[in-house]
């Protein structure tokens, strides 16, 4: 069933769109709150910050102050690190932050799991869930649910790049040559190098140029990871 919260994001083309897609994410995972976040880095001024979310309207006051996060250990955590953090009360306990907590809790927030991406050129995407209940303590389940949270942030990072934050804010879109996109989605449809070299008629040296040169320009280091970020871009379908 998530597969097709992975396509859905991809193709979302407004801010509306892209949060009923994360809003239903998030449902099917299990957690009945969420927010996906776009922070960019500004030279001498304050980080540009945008988010999509499902937070309470009583609780939304809290939410959008930035200055908590100062003190939230999930935050911290996501500002310094790209694995996962599974939290609950006790990880409010350990940091001296347990009145943050029992803010939250008040509103359905007392487990969750967050993670961050931080990309090139100061761009970062934060992709959190939230629910009432405890996290499953079965070692399996939790690592499947933490393993669909990551893939979706993969799929989900350049939408809301695109939909979340102003123009000028933006990634570059990679200018691949026609032959270059070529080679990728014969890469998607399972052909190897030499296969690629017989179907174009030009020589494997040629497609494998072809190939890292790609992969260059999407800043991939395989032919595989480079294929997900074309689809990404809406580059190859």
């Amino acid at each position: 069933m998530l597969q097709g919260d992975y396509q859905s994001v991809l193709e979302a083309q407004s801010l509306d769109q892209f949060r009923s897609v994360v809003i239903g994410f998030a449902q099917r995972l299990g957690f009945d709150k969420v927010a996906a976040s776009v922070a960019v880095d500004r030279l001498g001024g304050p980080p540009e910050f945008v988010a999509v979310h499902n937070a309470p309207l009583a609780y939304l006051r809290t939410f959008e102050d930035l200055s908590i996060s100062k003190r939230d250990p999930i935050a911290q955590h996501c500002k310094r690190n790209t694995v996962p953090i599974m939290w609950g009360q006790h990880t409010y306990l350990q940091n001296n932050a347990i009145d943050l907590w029992e803010h939250q809790a008040h509103y359905g927030y007392r487990n969750g799991i967050a993670m961050a991406l931080h990309l090139p050129e100061g761009r970062h995407f934060l992709l959190g869930v939230e629910r009432d209940q405890a996290l499953p303590t079965d070692g399996s389940e939790l690592t499947r649910i933490v393993a669909d949270l990551q893939l979706f942030a993969v799929h989900a990072q350049d939408t809301a790049l695109r939909v979340l934050v102003s123009a000028d804010a933006r990634p570059e879109m990679p200018e691949l040559t026609p032959r270059e996109l070529e080679v990728l989605r014969w890469t998607m449809d399972g052909l190897t190098t030499a296969e690629i070299s017989t179907q174009l008629g030009i020589g494997e040296r040629t497609t494998v140029f072809h190939i890292q040169n790609a992969m260059l320009k999407l800043h991939c280091n395989s032919k595989h990871v480079a294929v997900v970020k074309a689809l990404r871009l809406g580059l190859i379908q």
